[in-house]
């Protein structure tokens, strides 16, 4: 996934992992952080930080993988669970919000289409 913070002028590029953290998954989101560099940030942006999130990982494997690469590169785990944190929840649209903004959008378009000239 790709990201830009505004404020900090930089791309972040996360990476999810299905597993524990191994070594050679450093080396890929390496790749990535390349890529952008190269082809997507401009001299006035700061270097693209890389974030590289796994089920699991060891602390040493993390520390010895990392120490010879020059790019700012994260390690951490995540946790899923089929339900949200209750102060997320209050900020996210309930299905029902989204199904409305849906149904207002079709109808807009509709009679949008009605209007041109030359669509029946």
């Amino acid at each position: 996934m790709l990201f830009y913070h505004v404020r900090l002028h930089r791309y972040f590029v996360f990476e999810l992992k299905v597993g524990a953290f191994q070594p050679e998954h450093a080396g890929k989101l390496g790749f990535y952080l390349a890529a952008v560099n190269g082809t997507m940030r401009t001299p006035v942006e700061g270097p693209s930080i890389g974030v590289l999130l796994c089920e699991s990982r060891s602390g040493p494997m993390v520390e010895f993988t990392l120490e010879t690469i020059n790019q700012p590169i994260g390690v951490s785990t995540y946790h899923v669970t089929r339900k949200l944190p209750a102060p997320i929840q209050k900020e996210l649209p309930t299905v029902e919000d989204l199904q409305e903004v849906v149904n207002k959008l079709r109808s807009e378009m509709e009679m949008l289409r009605k209007e041109l000239p030359g669509e029946e």
